[in-house]
């Protein structure tokens, strides 16, 4: 069977580690820190810690997506090496990087007509992106070939569940999510939304819960709503958090607790810059396969 790459979008907020272990290529985003680009390149060029810190002492932040210039320069080095490619991009619901890869596919295979790229719409964010090209990395390790790992993708991308809340609705206002009369009103009563992506890849507010402590208490039982097998999932767990490691690392525990048959322990990341730009610090995000996605 002819080898091929597995390739995804920076968003996808693994670790470099991560993504070399599991041998998946990935291109980056571009964010502005004060007007200063930097590439969204998982921590490398600038600390999580010391982006996070800058955003909540008042720093503007920007971000760009991957152009096709740069997904041709990405992923024509792959083709001159004789690889087929599957890259999966960021939700099309957030952003429209689809559009640039797609582009540069059709530009390369008129240049390659015997090698394939196969580009797949995630309907995925951060962790939950990586959560899911963790599989994919099972199924081809596993000898799958390239055509049926795409259709594979394509079928089984909602099953993919995202829930996430802030405690922190600065950043949420900033960005034009929710009013700045509801921000000051939330900040003071300390209400922390409980959102998550739907089916079209779209971030979907749910839930107004009050204080922290409920609403770590309540993304679990979302957790356990949404996973066909109930408390004997067998699945694994991943988490990302902006600078609020203490909050997810409750939940992890809670989770760990209440689902003794994971697939390892749950596995905490950072949001990446390029989702921190607009969630900012003190978001908490929760993946885990589960039921369809259908709203």
């Amino acid at each position: 069977m002819k080898k091929y790459i597995l390739s995804c979008c920076s968003t996808a907020d693994l670790s470099p580690e991560h993504f070399t272990k599991r041998g998946i290529s990935y291109a980056c985003f571009h964010y502005e820190l004060n007007g200063q680009e930097y590439l969204d390149d998982l921590g490398k060029s600038m600390s999580f810690e010391y982006f996070y810190r800058a955003m909540a002492e008042g720093a503007e932040t920007k971000t760009s997506q991957i152009n096709v210039a740069e997904f041709i320069e990405y992923f024509e080095p792959f083709l001159q090496a004789g690889r087929d490619i599957l890259h999966l991009c960021l939700s099309s619901g957030i952003s429209g990087v689809m559009n640039s890869a797609t582009t540069a596919k059709e530009t390369l295979e008129e240049k390659y007509p015997d090698h394939k790229i196969y580009i797949v719409d995630s309907l995925a964010a951060s962790s939950g992106f990586g959560l899911l090209m963790d599989k994919l990395a099972d199924l081809r390790d596993e000898g799958m070939s390239v055509e049926d790992l795409y259709q594979w993708a394509c079928d089984n991308r909602l099953r993919l569940n995202h829930w996430f809340f802030s405690t922190d609705l600065t950043f949420y206002v900033k960005g034009g999510r929710i009013s700045k009369t509801s921000g000051m009103i939330g900040n003071m009563l300390n209400i922390c939304p409980l959102l998550n992506v739907n089916h079209l890849g779209q971030l979907i507010p749910r839930h107004n819960i009050r204080t922290k402590r409920k609403v770590i208490h309540t993304i679990v039982d979302k957790m356990e709503e949404c996973i066909e097998e109930g408390r004997d999932y067998s699945g694994k767990c991943y988490i990302s958090q902006s600078a609020c490691y203490a909050d997810a690392r409750l939940v992890a525990d809670l989770i760990e607790e209440r689902f003794p048959h994971l697939d390892g322990h749950v596995l905490i990341n950072s949001i990446g810059t390029t989702i921190g730009a607009h969630t900012g610090p003190g978001t908490v995000a929760v993946f885990f396969w589960g039921k369809e996605r259908v709203d």
